[in-house]
């Protein structure tokens, strides 16, 4: 054998998996097939502006918070930096002309809304009540030693399986009736891109109790965590080839030997981890003539969650006297958000005079460092399927027809009449766009169906729905978005599930290095930054 682990593809999930093994002494390689690691978590920069496609919050870094711990662990927390976005609002939610901030701190936020929805006081203690106590006895149920907990873990189930089969929105209306409210609690359904009424009630749930401590942005943009993780790697003896392209899984006697590359190279190992989504790996890199009758029906039914367009821009404006700071704003045109995401799983935005629903972030207010030329960079995206782009998905960045480039540019300047609305004259301050569309998605996340989180997190894709870490095939492991969960922490922990798979060991013996406690700034106060960047900051807005 060549290596001991070879990992397909660089993402959260992939490094995750690769750090603690070569750290366990195992001799480990990481093939990406990009020009820079990191999948969703990378970032890019076009005319000298720096943007993070895929990273825009992470919750869970809290002191003792679950995702620190692991970042502190695994020992990748010496080259990581977090800023840490407005406590009194991370994330703004605008239903029509209403506004609601949500706070750091569960107490903070449940006060916040009975004061603005006093006769639903009742509903909204019950609801987050309910919420954290599902999440809670979720990650408990595993937890299991002598004969009393085993008494709780069959409460704990109870508790769990009466929501086994509903979605949020059924959470959300137990207990909620006002149908503003009801849109604030769907506010964040951007984070798994699906109608409430069709997510399944974990997600929904998940999303709202990672975020309930506060939420944080790695200074330097989304490429700070592949980096550190890239550094943890190398440090431990693995390494990592870019522009490396997995062609095929190699299979003998139904077990996973190794791979073969873009150029017809074979490298051997004992296990191989693939970072890549269902389709990728099976349908291409494994042959669906290798799989079981099972898993070939599988294949064919699941579903894939939903696309956008992606705007990507640099304005000359003053974003704080115009309203803005360093929290996320989600613009919707009416409280039934349900509908809205409805509209985003299809071709609306390409019909529609403009989006009827965005999410708006300034990453030069969540990490002031990277301003450049004085100059603030935002990322905006609306939500679209990929039957509307599926025609041009022969071509290639730059080499597509010009009714498509011309489309972008249509699209483009729809989003920002609509970023007008909200935000009154940014359109006349613009220095430099790009859009993004799910062909972009398909190209350089090598994502089926320009597809943003994995399979689609309805009922039944979530939990035993989902595709397990370890797969049908001996040695052959997948980890990220269609495994145990997605977004940047529930990647990572399918890494982590991958490496103790391997090891044979539990989560808290891959946490072994003596990782320094994380640096975390306040993007809302930048003079309690370190002085050399502060000065880096004057620099970047002169």
């Amino acid at each position: 054998m060549d290596y001991d682990i070879i990992v397909i593809g660089s993402g959260a999930g992939g490094l995750a998996a690769a750090v603690p093994l070569a750290q366990a002494g195992l001799k480990v390689l990481v093939c990406e097939q990009h020009e820079i690691p990191g999948g969703w978590t990378q970032s890019f920069t076009l005319n000298g502006y720096r943007f993070s496609p895929g990273v825009h919050y992470i919750g869970d870094l809290q002191p003792g918070g679950h995702l620190r711990r692991i970042y502190e662990g695994l020992g990748v927390s010496q080259d990581l930096e977090f800023c840490e976005l407005n406590p009194e609002g991370f994330d703004h939610i605008f239903i029509g002309e209403e506004r609601f901030d949500i706070p750091k701190g569960k107490e903070r936020l449940i006060e916040r809304l009975q004061a603005r929805f006093p006769a639903e006081a009742e509903g909204i203690r019950a609801y987050f009540d309910t919420l954290v106590g599902l999440m809670e006895n979720l990650t408990r149920l595993g937890r299991v030693s002598g004969a009393g907990e085993a008494v709780k873990a069959a409460g704990r189930a109870a508790s769990v399986l009466r929501w086994a089969r509903r979605t949020g929105q059924d959470l959300i209306d137990e207990y909620i009736s006002d149908p503003v409210l009801k849109g604030v609690l769907a506010g964040q359904s951007g984070d798994h891109g699906m109608p409430p009424s069709e997510v399944s009630v974990f997600v929904h749930a998940g999303i709202t109790y990672h975020y309930l401590n506060g939420a944080w942005f790695p200074r330097g943009g989304g490429f700070a965590i592949p980096r550190a993780f890239v550094r943890a790697l190398k440090r431990a003896g693995g390494e990592i080839r870019l522009q490396t392209r997995v062609e095929r899984i190699l299979l003998e006697n139904g077990k996973a030997i190794g791979v073969r590359l873009a150029d017809g190279s074979e490298i051997r190992s004992r296990y191989v981890i693939s970072n890549a989504d269902p389709e990728i790996t099976f349908g291409r890199m494994v042959g669906r003539e290798h799989l079981s009758r099972r898993l070939r029906r599988k294949l064919d039914r699941v579903t894939y969650s939903t696309s956008a367009l992606s705007l990507f821009f640099a304005v000359d404006m003053d974003l704080r006297a115009a309203g803005m700071d360093s929290g996320n704003f989600w613009f919707y045109e009416h409280a039934d958000v349900d509908e809205l995401y409805r509209l985003g799983l299809g071709d609306y935005a390409l019909r529609a005079e403009h989006p009827a629903s965005m999410f708006l972030t300034a990453t030069t207010l969540k990490d002031p460092s990277k301003m450049h030329g004085g100059h603030h960079t935002l990322e905006a995206f609306t939500f679209v399927g990929y039957d509307a782009f599926e025609r041009w998905a022969g071509g290639s960045p730059g080499n597509r027809p010009p009714e498509y480039e011309a489309l972008k540019e249509d699209l483009a300047w729809r989003m920002f009449q609509g970023l007008e609305k909200r935000i009154p004259g940014i359109s006349k301050h613009i220095v430099f766009w790009n859009l993004g569309t799910p062909l972009t998605n398909a190209f350089y996340i090598n994502a089926t169906r320009g597809n943003l989180y994995g399979i689609a997190k309805n009922r039944a894709q979530v939990g035993p729905g989902a595709f397990p870490v370890q797969t049908e095939i001996k040695n052959l492991l997948m980890v990220g978005a269609s495994t145990l969960s997605h977004g940047v922490s529930g990647v990572t922990a399918s890494g982590l599930a991958a490496a103790r798979t391997i090891l044979r060991c539990r989560t808290r013996d891959l946490l072994t290095q003596p990782g320094p406690e994380l640096r975390i700034y306040p993007s809302e106060d930048v003079s309690q930054w370190p002085p050399h960047l502060q000065e880096r900051i004057a620099r970047g807005k002169a």
